[in-house]
């Protein structure tokens, strides 16, 4: 048996002199920390050293990725003091030239046209340098004339003179409303042989002094504003505009409280995405500017991942619907080119697209922050690349959208409804939330907007639709507590029902009255006036008059508010889907209110979010004293928010008609194929 051995006493004496006295110094530290080191096994030192290196390669791969990751993640969650100032009047509107006498104009025009023409020498296929032998004054659009269109299709602006223009001011912003002006119970108050032979030469119209002309000698329909608060809204553009052009031309965004710009992609997204919105708005010496400097400066040879989805909606699909809307080549081919740099990221081995590539290698890949697409992003894609197609002649752009569609038509979905994420390699939905909010919102806007464009010839996007929406009313929709507004909520998970809405859903009831004006199920009308309601609602209840980002809606009987609003959802980015709606219901029912509505809405962002150089998200829209501003203006407020507004306050019913145009989720019309 083991016996412990005997104990043994023992004494120390520490002798102390002036070299070996122990002064906490960091020297000797060292030395103790040396010998703990020593004392380890090699197993336990060689498992520390283990920890520390992948600790380190993490933190090397992580940081990046985490901080490039949460502004796109911010930016779809569909993304320094603010003047109170009351609305500036700018003078700046432009008058246009009396077309009562087409022919003779025409005549004159034509002459002029030929005698500079013939100085000019031929140097590219783009713009402005065509041979005489070349113009084509007359060239139809498409197969279609220009009726079909509905007289919307006009030529390029020319360069305007200081006696074409005369001053005409703003009108003053109203005071923004109270929280309880909004209450439903005082309510009183839209080619094919001559793909590339019939796109528009600039030549036949520019630099010459042409009046403003169509390509069948009709007057330009895009005069400017008609009244006060399509005035006032195009002086909020001129506003926005002069700040981005003094602190951010050609740069994506523009930062308005640093008076900087912020760069995501590199290829001037809020010019590009501003293009159409000026030219409806009739600003021409703006969109001459921008129409020059992409003509010469753009540049999509940048060595920079972009993203798929934005960019198409963005920049591919302001492209076109320039090109569109002024006959202007120059945009088709520059349409062309980023389109055939995008194509690789339909590369992938099951032919659903990678989310992002690199513009100049070609390189396309996953998103970093994970092996998974959103589902809008790769099928909300379809309008442009199908556009391209029709517009170029060459179908490989329609083809590899059209086989994503008929992919994900043939995929499980639950009462159609579709997860947020989808595998790129696989090409299989990721299990999880169901929501008409971010990641999977536009999916369903694009069903039906591509039965829309394709002529109504596609029946399996419109009984997608059409399963979807009931999926919706199946799973997602529900009435609040108190006051019974109606809201879409999600499934976490895929069973769990949350009563959580995104400001992005708030597009639905705009493409649902699309619908019902198409006769796809008529009632869709009652809902979408349910819901545009309930999404008014989200900005009339907060003390700002601004939307929060998203909402809760009460549940509980005994609740005494419908909305709640959680400190992290409190912020407004200048986003545009209450608008757009506004806008279809007002153009397609009449009703004036919608419009009233909206107006309220336009104040409170000229109060909150206006700056004296331009325009700022804002992070509080429960605070009007302290709304703590973003210092970042999204270039969809020029794309989308101001173009919708602008819209929604016309006189005009047959502006851009709804049976001739279909817009894209970044508010870019684009012809109907008829």
């Amino acid at each position: 048996m083991w016996s412990s051995p005997s104990k043994r006493d023992y004494s120390s004496v520490a002798v102390s002199d002036d070299y070996s006295q122990y002064d906490n110094s960091k020297s000797r530290r060292k030395q103790s920390i040396w010998r703990l080191w020593n004392r380890l096994s090699r197993l336990q030192r060689t498992i520390v050293w283990l920890v520390l290196l992948l600790g380190t390669l993490c933190a090397i791969y992580i940081f990046p990725t985490i901080y490039r990751d949460s502004e796109e993640i911010d930016r779809t969650s569909r993304q320094k003091r603010i003047s109170d100032d009351a609305f500036e009047a700018n003078n700046n509107n432009v008058r246009h030239p009396n077309h009562g006498h087409m022919p003779e104009l025409r005549k004159k025009a034509l002459e002029q046209v030929q005698g500079v023409m013939g100085k000019w020498k031929r140097k590219g296929p783009r713009g402005l340098n065509r041979d005489p032998k070349d113009i084509v004054l007359d060239p139809p659009l498409r197969e279609h004339n220009n009726k079909e269109l509905g007289d919307n299709v006009a030529p390029l602006f020319q360069p305007e003179r200081d006696s074409d223009r005369e001053g005409v001011g703003a009108a003053d912003g109203e005071e923004a409303h109270n929280r309880n002006g909004f209450d439903s119970r005082h309510e009183k108050d839209d080619r094919s042989n001559q793909k590339k032979n019939s796109k528009s030469d600039l030549g036949k119209m520019i630099k010459s002094g042409m009046k403003e002309l169509r390509m069948d000698g009709t007057h330009n329909p895009f005069k400017g504003p008609t009244n006060e608060r399509q005035e006032a809204v195009v002086g909020a553009f001129k506003h926005a505009w002069k700040a981005y052009k003094a602190y951010a031309w050609g740069h994506d965004e523009l930062e308005p409280i640093s008076k900087g710009f912020h760069e995501w992609f590199g290829v001037g997204l809020t010019l590009i995405d501003a293009l159409d919105t000026m030219y409806i708005m009739g600003l021409k010496t703006e969109f001459k500017e921008v129409r020059d400097w992409v003509e010469t400066d753009l540049n999509f040879n940048k060595n920079k991942d972009v993203n798929l989805f934005e960019t198409t909606i963005r920049v591919l699909g302001g492209l076109l619907s320039t090109y569109h809307l002024t006959a202007d080549q120059v945009f088709l081919d520059r349409a062309k080119e980023l389109g055939d740099r995008l194509l690789p990221c339909f590369n992938s081995p099951s032919k659903v697209p990678y989310s992002d590539i690199n513009l100049a290698t070609g390189r396309a890949h996953p998103p970093r922050w994970g092996p998974d697409s959103s589902t809008a992003e790769v099928t909300t894609i379809q309008l442009e690349f199908k556009d391209l197609s029709e517009a170029t002649g060459d179908p490989k752009y329609a083809k590899a959208v059209t086989e994503v569609t008929k992919h994900i038509h043939g995929l499980p979905k639950k009462d159609g409804l579709v997860p947020m994420f989808i595998n790129a390699k696989s090409g299989q939905f990721r299990s999880g939330t169901y929501t008409l909010g971010a990641r999977a919102d536009s999916y369903y806007e694009y069903l039906f907007k591509q039965w829309i464009q394709t002529g109504k010839t596609d029946d399996d996007l419109k009984s997608d639709f059409i399963e979807a929406i009931n999926g919706v009313k199946k799973h997602l929709l529900r009435e609040s507590e108190p006051n019974k507004l109606t809201y879409i909520g999600e499934l976490l998970g895929g069973h769990s029902f949350s009563p959580k809405m995104d400001h992005l859903v708030c597009y639905l009831p705009g493409t649902l009255a699309l619908a019902s004006h198409n006769n796809v199920y008529p009632n869709h009308m009652e809902l979408a006036k349910k819901l545009v309601r309930t999404c008014a609602e989200m900005y009339m209840q907060m003390p700002t008059g601004l939307s929060p980002e998203i909402v809760y809606f009460n549940q509980a009987p005994a609740a005494k508010e419908d909305i709640i609003v959680k400190p992290a959802d409190r912020h407004n980015l200048l986003r545009p889907e209450t608008v757009e709606s506004l806008f279809y219901m007002k153009r397609l029912t009449g009703d004036d209110k919608y419009a009233a509505w909206g107006w309220k809405i336009f104040n409170s962002f000229e109060k909150y979010t206006k700056l004296k150089d331009g325009y700022t998200s804002i992070n509080n829209v429960k605070d009007p004293t302290n709304t703590r501003p973003r210092n970042k203006m999204e270039s969809f407020f020029l794309g989308e928010t101001l173009k919708y507004f602008y819209l929604l306050f016309g006189d005009d019913p047959l502006l851009l008609p709804l049976d001739k145009w279909v817009f894209n989720t970044e508010a870019h019309p684009l012809p109907i194929q008829i």
